[in-house]
């Protein structure tokens, strides 16, 4: 276990982890995603989704606990590595920071992360941590995108999201050992696509809800 331990301590330890929350928290957010667009097909469908989900008890409680677990994860090794690239960088600024390539994807990720973890804390008060007993879950989304200042800050988030993940999703790729010539380009490619597709699926949501409520 000694071998394991170093190796999740070292630089390289941290990254795969990183890599793994990353693309989990990926796959989270396309099956989000993928339940939300049921929202188009009318407050009868949408509320249909959610009592479904509802219906598989403990399962979404391990689930929902397995998400927290990855969060920990994810945010702490990335604080961290975020602390440890800070301190052995002194003279970061006299440097160009978009030299060799990087992206405001790479260059932010630090910030976008904060910007995302609040997103989500805000997100859950509003739709998570709510009394649902006397609504359904369509009114309660329905009321707060009734305020334009949340579909702005919800949109706003978006794009934060997706530009994280436009850097997050082909980098956690490259940790994991898909780093080749032949499929990089690729991946990098369908990153900005799955990024795009986040950005584009969860932002137009709030706008379409305000249209039509």
């Amino acid at each position: 276990m000694n071998w394991l331990k170093q190796a999740f301590w070292s630089s390289i330890g941290k990254k795969l982890l990183m890599a793994i929350t990353g693309l989990a928290f990926c796959g989270f957010l396309a099956g989000h995603l993928a339940g939300n667009m049921t929202i188009y097909g009318g407050k009868n469908m949408f509320n249909s989704y959610a009592a479904h989900l509802h219906s598989l008890g403990p399962l979404i409680t391990v689930i929902e606990w397995g998400l927290v677990f990855f969060a920990v994860v994810h945010i702490g090794t990335g604080l961290t590595l975020f602390y440890l690239n800070f301190r052995s960088r002194p003279g970061r600024y006299v440097v160009n920071k978009r030299a060799g390539g990087r992206t405001i994807g790479s260059a932010t990720m630090p910030y976008t992360g904060i910007l995302v973890l609040a997103f989500v804390i805000m997100h859950l008060i509003n739709f998570h941590f709510v009394d649902k007993s006397q609504t359904t879950i369509y009114q309660i989304v329905s009321k707060t995108f009734d305020n334009p200042l949340y579909i702005a800050i919800y949109v706003v988030s978006m794009i934060v999201v997706a530009v994280h993940v436009s850097h997050g999703f082909w980098s956690a790729f490259q940790t994991i050992g898909a780093n080749h010539p032949k499929y990089m380009p690729l991946i990098m490619v369908l990153s900005i696509v799955f990024s795009l597709a986040l950005g584009f699926g969860f932002g137009l949501l709030p706008i379409y809800l305000g249209s039509v409520g």
